[in-house]
Order: structure tokens, then sequence, then C-alpha cells
């Protein structure tokens, strides 16, 4: 089951016009691993959520988990068959963003590609918008 608690962390000033969150993407990997996921839930009302809150070291981070909820202003999307929502105020963030799933021996877990980051941090999780 995935939680809140996979994040990775981002950092951006102030959100991005010009990029809606319907140019965001699932690789292969990434939808495979979704699907799976919902599958062990074994509910047909649950869908992938990504939002973007504020936290984490540089103020932002990404949260993926399923949920049930219909909110105000929700983007839905149906990416390589798996049903994903996006809230009002994360979908400006995620525009033209790429999730990927890895499955190393050196890592394991969700990796968002997001081209509205412009540098990073330390810690690998963080970056400037």
């Amino acid at each position: 089951m995935m939680t809140a608690a996979e994040t990775t962390t981002v950092e951006l000033i102030t959100a991005p016009t010009d990029a809606p969150a319907s140019s965001l993407t699932l690789t292969d990997g990434a939808a495979e691993k979704v699907r799976s996921l919902l599958d062990q839930e074994g509910r047909d009302d649950l869908r992938l959520r990504v939002a973007v809150q504020p936290g984490g070291c540089s103020g932002m981070q990404y949260q993926l988990f399923f949920d049930e909820r219909s909110l105000d202003g929700d983007v839905e999307l149906s990416l390589s068959g798996v049903p994903v929502v996006v809230d009002r105020m994360s979908a400006p963030y995620l525009g033209g963003a790429t999730i990927d799933f890895t499955d190393t021996i050196e890592q394991q877990g969700f990796t968002i590609d997001n081209p509205n980051a412009s540098g990073g941090c330390a810690c690998g999780n963080s970056f400037c918008g």
C-alpha cells in the first residue's frame, strides 16, 4: 500500500502557469507498479493522487497516495490506464513532470522528473523553481 510517507521534497517560489497538470506523464514501469498496488488494495474506487504540499527541507514536497475522494477543482487523468487525480493547487507545479518507478539494488520507489526544477539541494530530493 502506498502512503503519504512516500514523498520527495521540492522547492518552488511560485507555481508555473504555462504547464498544466494534464501534461503529467507516468512511465510504463510506474503505471505497472501503481496498477499492481491498486490490485493489492482490492478496491475499484481508488485513484493515484499526486500532490505538492508544503514541507521538506526546501519548502515543498511531492505526495503520492491512493485516494477515493473527489475535491473541488481536481484534474482527473487516465495515464497508461491508471486513474490519476491532481488537486487544483498542485496542478501548475506538476505540468510536464514524469513519474517513474525505480527498482534496483540501490533504490526502490517512485521518482518525479520535473522540468519546473532549475536546481537542487544536497539531499537530492529538493529543487528550486
